[in-house]
């Protein structure tokens, strides 16, 4: 039986270092998944043939019923499932429009659930999923308050899941990063340098992500600032919480930008 971890949203930053790393692993192939064949297939070129690249737009209900069709037609175990894929975008809530809403609930929430009941059945014990979620599920954060309440939902559907599945010997862990430097983040907006408290390398992330999976914990939270931020959240009044975070961005807000990975 072919053993083989899939990844979404692998063609770059958090996604391409989880290859990186999976590719250390004890796999006879690794799926990537995402939009772009040729970055997709530069994987390839870089790690070799046990990269996989299946080009698909988990937006799209008949794209993620394929992957099942790639799984039943082959003799398959899912070892490694990481969801990483994901949109986000810092702008008023009503700014976005209904396709926008659409793409980024289906994207953020819908795909990673999807995918888990379409691999579970190819899953054995020891198997781990990895849903990338983020320390904006902590709270609710104005201005990406669409994003934030997308990881939310990621970060409580993962960690009931997890001991949904305890019993099966299958962990699920979300992962909870905070500013995170890839190309996802805006460096610059309305020609103001943009400072990310905490900002850490994907490296970082990552590893520490893959270490709490194999511990079996139902959640991975990187670096000393975001531990700090989440036992603040648990212990401060919500509303204090967005004041803090509404103050530190007033200058950016007028002008907003998002980038889908």
């Amino acid at each position: 039986m072919k053993k083989i971890a899939m990844v979404t949203g692998a063609s770059g930053g958090i996604g391409q270092i989880f290859v990186r790393e999976l590719v250390k692993e004890t796999l006879d192939e690794i799926w990537v998944i995402g939009r772009n064949q040729e970055r997709l297939l530069m994987l390839k070129e870089e790690f070799g043939d046990k990269i996989v690249p299946i080009c698909k737009d988990l937006t799209k209900d008949t794209d993620i019923v394929s992957i099942s069709d790639l799984l039943r037609e082959q003799s398959i175990s899912v070892l490694w499932l990481v969801n990483n894929a994901g949109i986000a975008k810092m702008a008023p809530a009503t700014a976005f429009s209904i396709s926008e809403i659409r793409q980024t609930i289906d994207l953020n929430c819908k795909a990673p659930a999807a995918l888990i009941n379409i691999c579970f059945p190819f899953m054995e014990q020891g198997t781990k999923i990895l849903n990338i979620s983020s320390a904006s599920a902590f709270q609710p954060v104005p201005y990406i308050n669409l994003y934030a309440a997308t990881k939310a939902f990621e970060r409580s559907y993962s960690r009931a899941l997890n001991a949904e599945l305890k019993l099966s010997g299958i962990t699920v862990t979300a992962v909870c990063p905070g500013w995170v430097d890839t190309n996802m983040l805006s460096k610059e907006i309305a020609g103001k340098k943009v400072h990310f408290p905490g900002i850490i390398p994907p490296e970082k992330v990552v590893k520490k992500a893959l270490k709490d999976a194999k511990k079996g914990r139902d959640m991975s939270v990187c670096s000393f600032y975001v531990k700090c931020q989440h036992f603040h959240v648990k212990l401060m009044p919500q509303k204090l919480t967005m004041k803090i975070w509404l103050h530190g961005i007033k200058k950016y807000i007028s002008t907003h930008g998002g980038k889908n990975e």
